[in-house]
């Protein structure tokens, strides 16, 4: 599993010392750029770039150095103006792969617009473990592919908070190497196993009074929406999909905040591997690799308690969180006693108080071990 987090777990053990290396360097260029990373001087409605480094290591890869990068606005630099973010994470191996994520909730002004969306580009190890909810762990297959996912939600307000509007998913996965595990049973080739094209087309209907999509402090998200996949329209295999994904935060004391989640991802027809509704990943189901578990049928649910700051730091906090999640074939086959948990917990940091945005750093657990998450900003 990668693990993107070794050198910024030291960055941050190295804080304190940073705050005091500024005051023996004065104003030199050093503590100009310590100063500017660590510290927020921008005002609410300025925008702000942040870039630092990553450095992650797995199994299937080795090390992999990279860099994340952060860029906040508001429109016309209104700070009444909802602010927006663009998210990038960049990594590459020593074994030529590499790969580029990019993030985006953007709103225009005064919310007319809003585009919400996900872009990954690589060239990373994927593991496979099967299709169903009662897959082993034990010997997954790797597939070697180059990826590429664009996928993006173009809306419009129709009423205050509520948006509708079309989107798009262009998925390609080639140049797969399927390569089975060396002890253990071979899994059987799934739909898409040598590779796979489909672009999609549909709509969401988004209900959002967010104010801060990187760290919501109060407020709901809710989104409802289909996409359609069909040879007519440039796809390899024909299906379709519906997602529901419903969010709340709400405030408890005076910095804590509880948080809770609730998705739904029901398909049908021919879906290929690549595209299956999957458990784990940085987002959801924290310490489950990204695709333990994977089928046309996915409902997950977690809470997270936040406390950001705590009461008597004013950069660090923390957070609890626990999610649950299972997977089936048709919606009428999803069984209780095979759902999957996990729950940990995660540091925080301040990185920009005038904003107030947090550097994160989990740790999941699973009945199959931990997984480790560096990300700017909250998992949902």
């Amino acid at each position: 599993m990668r693990s993107p987090v070794t050198i910024l777990i030291g960055l941050l053990i190295l804080i304190p010392s940073l705050s005091h290396a500024q005051k023996r360097w004065g104003g030199s260029r050093v503590n100009r750029l310590i100063n500017r990373f660590f510290n927020d001087t921008t005002s609410a409605a300025e925008k702000s770039f942040r870039v630092y480094p990553t450095l992650g290591y797995s199994p299937e890869t080795g090390v992999e150095p990279g860099a994340s990068a952060l860029w906040l606005f508001r429109a016309k630099g209104d700070s009444t103006n909802r602010l927006s973010e663009v998210q990038t994470f960049a990594f590459f191996t020593f074994k030529a792969q590499y790969g580029l994520w990019i993030d985006n909730a953007i709103y225009g002004d005064q919310d007319k617009w809003f585009f919400l969306g996900r872009s990954r580009i690589q060239r990373f190890p994927l593991l496979y473990y099967g299709i169903g909810d009662q897959t082993s762990g034990d010997h997954p297959a790797v597939v070697d592919a180059n990826y590429i996912l664009l996928r993006q939600r173009v809306l419009r307000k129709i009423k205050p908070n509520l948006f509708l509007g079309p989107e798009i998913d262009f998925q390609h996965l080639f140049s797969v190497a399927f390569n089975q595990p060396e002890e253990g049973l071979h899994h059987p080739l799934p739909t898409g196993s040598d590779g796979t094209t489909n672009l999609g087309f549909g709509a969401a209907l988004v209900y959002d009074n967010r104010h801060n999509v990187l760290n919501v402090r109060k407020g709901w998200f809710a989104e409802l929406s289909y996409l359609g996949y069909h040879p007519s329209l440039a796809s390899d295999y024909s299906f379709s999909s519906i997602n529901l994904d419903v969010r709340g935060f709400h405030p408890h004391k005076k910095n804590n905040v509880i948080a809770w989640q609730v998705v739904g991802n029901f398909m049908k027809g021919e879906v290929p591997f690549n595209q299956m509704a999957m458990v784990g990943g940085e987002m959801m189901m924290r310490g489950y690799y990204q695709g333990r578990y994977r089928d046309k049928n996915m409902l997950a649910a977690q809470v997270e308690y936040r406390m950001l700051p705590f009461a008597f730091s004013k950069r660090w906090g923390a957070t609890i969180f626990a999610g649950t999640a299972t997977v089936a074939p048709q919606v009428k086959a999803f069984k209780l006693d095979r759902t999957q948990l996990a729950g940990g917990a995660g540091l925080r940091y301040l990185l920009f108080p005038k904003k107030d945005i947090f550097l994160r750093l989990d740790v999941g657990f699973t009945r199959e071990g931990p997984g480790f998450y560096f990300f700017t900003g909250e998992a949902f």
